[in-house]
C-alpha cells in the first residue's frame, strides 16, 4: 500500500554549549514501516492510489464511496482514503480525526489495523504541531497495539508517543515509551538513537554513549547516528572520536543537511 504520507519533523532537543546539539530528529514512519497493512478490497487500492497521485480526484471519489457505503469496512476504507488525499495537501488537522473515524469502523479483533490508523492520526497530528491530540491518538495506538501480535507496530508507536511526549515537555514520560520501544523491537535503530538523544539530554552520558552505540550497530551509515555520536564524544572529551564520527557523515551523506551539520561541528573544532 503507498502510504508514504507524512513529513519530516525535526524536534531541536539538547542542552546548551560550544557546539550546536544534534536534533533529536523524529522523522514521521512511512505507514509501511509502522504496520504492514490487511488485504485490501479492489476499491480501496484504487482509491488510495488516486488519492496519493490526484488528491482532489481521491477526496472526491472518497465522499461518494462513504455515501452509498453498506459495510464498516467500506466505511472505513472510505475515510482512510479521504485522509490519505488530505495528508497530500498538508491537511494534517483534517486528516487526523479521519484516521481515528476509520479506526472506530474497524473491528475490535483487528488491533493491529486500529493501531495503524490511530498511529497515522497521531502522525497527522504532529505534523500539525498538535502535540496533545497526537499524543491521545498515539495512546490509542498503543493499547491497540499491545493487543495485536506486530512487536514492530509495538514499537513504532512508542517512538512516536516519545515523539509527542518530548514536545510537551515530559522528557520522562518520553524516556518510558522509548524503552517500551526497545523492549518490543531491540533492533529497532530510531528507537536506540532517539534514546542516545534523549538520554545524552537528561544528562546521562553513560546511557548516551550504550543507546548510540547499539544504534551505530544496527544502522552504521546513518548520517543523523554520526551527528550524535560525536556529540556524545565531544561531551564525554574524546575530541579524537567525535572528529571522526562528524567526519563519517560528510563521507556517507555528502551535500546532505548533515553534511553541513557536521562541518559546522568541525569547524568550531578547528584544525
Amino acid at each position: 500500500m503507498p502510504l508514504s504520507i507524512l513529513l519530516p519533523l525535526m524536534l531541536q532537543v539538547g542542552p546548551g554549549g560550544a557546539l550546536p546539539q544534534a536534533p533529536l530528529a523524529i522523522p514521521k514512519k512511512k505507514a509501511e514501516a509502522v504496520a504492514p497493512p490487511p488485504p485490501q478490497s479492489d476499491m480501496l487500492k484504487d482509491c488510495l492510489q488516486l488519492a496519493m497521485t490526484r488528491p482532489a480526484d481521491g477526496i472526491e471519489v472518497a465522499e461518494a464511496w462513504l455515501a452509498k457505503a453498506k459495510t464498516m469496512q467500506d466505511r472505513a476504507g472510505a475515510k482512510q482514503c479521504h485522509a490519505m488525499a488530505l495528508t497530500r495537501i498538508e491537511g494534517w488537522a483534517e486528516a487526523a480525526p479521519l484516521f481515528l473515524a476509520a479506526r472506530a469502523d474497524i473491528p475490535e479483533s483487528q488491533a493491529d489495523e486500529r493501531a495503524r490508523l490511530a498511529a497515522l492520526s497521531g502522525n497527522a497530528s504532529l505534523a500539525a504541531q498538535d502535540f496533545a491530540a497526537a499524543l491521545t491518538a498515539l495512546d490509542l495506538a498503543a493499547a491497540d497495539s499491545a493487543k495485536g501480535s506486530d512487536r514492530k507496530l509495538r514499537s513504532a508507536v512508542q517512538v512516536d508517543r516519545a515523539t509527542a511526549l518530548v514536545s510537551l515537555d515530559r522528557p520522562a514520560d518520553a524516556a518510558a515509551a522509548l524503552a517500551a520501544a526497545r523492549s518490543a523491537d531491540p533492533v529497532n535503530a530510531e528507537a536506540w538513537l532517539l534514546s542516545a538523544t534523549l538520554s545524552r539530554r537528561q544528562g546521562d552520558m553513560a546511557a548516551a554513549q550504550g543507546q548510540i552505540e547499539q544504534a551505530a550497530q544496527l544502522m552504521p551509515v546513518d548520517p543523523r547516528i554520526g551527528l550524535e555520536a560525536g556529540v556524545i564524544a565531544l561531551l564525554l572529551g574524546r575530541e579524537d572520536a567525535a572528529r571522526k564520527s562528524w567526519q563519517s557523515v560528510l563521507t556517507a551523506a555528502p551535500g546532505s543537511d548533515a553534511a553541513k551539520t557536521a562541518q559546522t561541528y568541525l569547524d568550531q573544532l578547528g584544525k
